[in-house]
């Protein structure tokens, strides 16, 4: 092999890898992808800027949006393997997959993805090399790549907490709405008892008295499975008496019945969909964490007059 896939170019091995039904650790997948597809030492050895090896990153890249689509499975966290609708998908593209043939497949709670990428003008990848013929000047491929990356990261931040127990996601949603300030000065969040919660999955205390708070519901929904109007209604009777707003979360959606509803209500009531909560996880810092920063140089004019 003279030059090396793109992360597009290395989806087909990535399936064609797993298709004797095995579970491989994405370690042993990188391994064998590197080797199926012929790349050299000299390939194998090829850093990116951050020290990580661009081959482990493309194939890393292959196999998270492979994931994303259901094509591959995770049956635990860092593991792989094939789906039926993967094996359908290499038969139907034996010689090669691209983007735009995942959109076409994505599962129902996805129209989110597809949208952002869908209306996006195509950029070469954030790890291409000097030289790939990209549309847009080298600032803007750093801040697609950047966009992209955080589109991974919050779909994998979704599939995490779906993963998770409802109290776990009780708590994060708790976590993340203090990390956003609404404990105020002095203020605490807590959850409620499962079995006593009444629609009520937390409270987020104002002050230190507690004599302002903020009521929250979480629904740890599949992508299929949007909020109903009447879980809504149920959330906001629960407030009657004692408060004037609250804030319904999901890893879903909510149904535009529930969303016209909402918007009728004399309380305040937020929706925060799937969508909306990955991406506050990552703005505020909640169950992520940096894992490398690039450094953007220019010229001084000033030095120079």
């Amino acid at each position: 092999m003279t030059e090396m896939p793109t992360w597009e170019g290395f989806m087909v091995p990535v399936l064609q890898v797993l298709t004797d039904g095995q579970v491989r650790t994405l370690r042993e997948l990188r391994a064998e992808v590197s080797g199926s597809t012929g790349l050299s030492a000299t390939q194998r050895a090829e850093e990116l800027g951050s020290g990580q090896s661009r081959a482990a990153n493309r194939i890393g890249w292959a196999a998270s949006f492979l994931t994303r689509v259901d094509a591959l499975h995770r049956p635990a966290r860092g593991r792989y393997e094939i789906t039926d609708l993967g094996r359908e998908l290499l038969a139907a593209h034996p010689d090669g997959l691209t983007e735009a043939d995942l959109k076409t497949i994505a599962k129902e709670g996805d129209e989110w993805w597809i949208a952002r990428r869908g209306g996006r003008m195509k950029v070469a990848p954030v790890d291409e090399p000097a030289g790939a013929a990209v549309a847009v000047d080298p600032t803007e491929q750093i801040e697609d790549g950047i966009d992209r990356i955080r589109e991974a990261v919050a779909a994998e931040l979704l599939e995490h907490l779906l993963d998770q127990d409802p109290e776990f996601f009780e708590h994060a949603v708790v976590e993340l709405l203090l990390a956003m300030g609404y404990g105020g000065a002095g203020g605490r969040g807590m959850t409620t008892a499962l079995s006593h919660d009444g629609g009520i999955d937390g409270v987020i205390d104002q002050d230190v008295l507690g004599l302002d708070k903020v009521y929250v519901q979480a629904k740890r929904y599949a992508p299929g499975n949007a909020v109903q109007r009447p879980e809504v209604q149920g959330f906001v009777g629960a407030l009657t008496g004692k408060a004037s707003r609250g804030v319904f979360i999901t890893t879903s959606r909510f149904s535009p019945g529930a969303v016209e509803w909402v918007a009728g209500v004399p309380m305040q009531i937020i929706l925060i969909d799937g969508e909306r909560l990955a991406d506050l996880m990552i703005e505020f810092n909640v169950g992520v964490q940096t894992a490398r920063t690039y450094r953007v140089v220019e010229v001084d004019e000033d030095f120079f007059t």
